[in-house]
């Protein structure tokens, strides 16, 4: 199953089980840490007084209480000291540890908050890189729903860099709607007034003809491969692809973000209809070039557009070739946009 990054109240999330960015003491404490145990009521500081504290990168499990979690996993971060000292590696152990606990607890879904990004002092950028590469390397391997909340979107502001390319990218690129549609309006008009002035009546079907006599047109030869490559639904195309590409269906679907159930329906149902989040999902999983990309949404019956700023940052990453899901979702959040992959349709 996938991850998603959302903006939530961790206490308040119905999961099997929240993650507690715990002091070694288990007790207790401020931040993500003192909420969860307000919310959790005295009885979640009883038990953790029984578990004889918890080392660093280390997890324990206790029961969530008050909470709509069943379970809640704790762990603890460690202190940012510069980066020298294995702090990565015992990051990277936080996550590890608290996934496998929820595995042997039989849990399908559970939330991490941004360990030791707070009072611990990690930087927000490192720590959600460390977040993601231990997910998503645990969920090559197993199934479970993961999900990441923030408090506010600055945690996973984007580089500097990307930012401002992004930006340059999106300028050079949107288009207003109501500028599109009138523009799309002008043209028509003008074409009809030549069709008119030439005495054709019908300017859509001479359009039409004029499309059949382009240099697209296919020769006689190629005529039942063009006609194949029409009638070859969005299901048809990804499982093609997948095997052009020499990939097996679970590396495509959760390299794409998308869970195994989802993927079973674009799998079984050749005319299957995805939305359009998790149809770009799938062209990243793919490694498609733009042209693949519209190839691919246009048989879903979708299309990119330049009035809408979603499409502009997918595209973006598509020309210049950059196919990591999650760092497309980190942009994309920091523009307060949908993300890629992740919905159960």
């Amino acid at each position: 199953m996938p991850i998603q990054i959302v903006r939530n109240d961790i206490t308040k999330m119905h999961v099997d089980a929240i993650v507690n960015a715990a002091n070694n003491k288990l007790m207790p404490g401020g931040g993500v840490c003192g909420a969860i145990h307000k919310a959790a009521g005295p009885q979640l500081a009883a038990e953790c007084s029984l578990l004889g504290g918890c080392d660093t990168g280390a997890a324990k499990v206790t029961f969530g209480y008050d909470l709509p979690a069943k379970y809640v996993i704790h762990t603890v971060g460690p202190v940012w000291h510069g980066g020298e000292y294995g702090e990565r590696e015992a990051l990277s152990s936080c996550y590890k540890e608290s996934l496998a606990l929820a595995k042997e607890k039989g849990c399908e879904t559970i939330a991490f908050p941004l360990i030791s990004s707070g009072i611990f002092g990690y930087p927000k950028k490192e720590a959600l890189r460390v977040a993601m590469d231990a997910i998503s390397s645990f969920l090559m391997d197993n199934e479970m729903m993961v999900y990441l909340a923030v408090f506010d979107k600055d945690a996973l502001s984007v580089s500097k860099a990307l930012f401002a390319n992004i930006e340059e990218y999106i300028d050079e690129h949107y288009v207003d709607e109501a500028k599109l549609l009138d523009s799309y309006r002008r043209r028509m008009q003008e074409e009809e007034l030549i069709c008119f002035e030439k005495g054709a009546y019908a300017p859509a079907a001479a359009s039409i003809g004029a499309a059949y006599q382009s240099d697209a047109a296919p020769s006689d030869g190629d005529l039942d491969d063009w006609l194949d490559a029409i009638d070859e639904s969005f299901s048809e195309m990804v499982l093609r692809k997948i095997e052009e590409k020499g990939m097996t269906n679970a590396e495509c679907y959760k390299k794409a973000n998308i869970d195994k159930k989802h993927f079973s329906k674009i799998k079984s149902n050749p005319n299957y209809k995805p939305k359009k989040n998790n149809a770009l999902a799938l062209a990243i999983a793919l490694e498609l070039s733009l042209d693949e990309t519209k190839e691919l949404l246009m048989k879903a019956g979708l299309a990119l557009s330049h009035s809408n700023r979603f499409d502009i940052i997918v595209e973006y990453f598509i020309v210049h070739k950059q196919y990591d899901i999650y760092e497309i979702n980190e942009a994309l959040f920091s523009y307060d946009q949908p993300l890629l992959g992740g919905a159960i349709e």
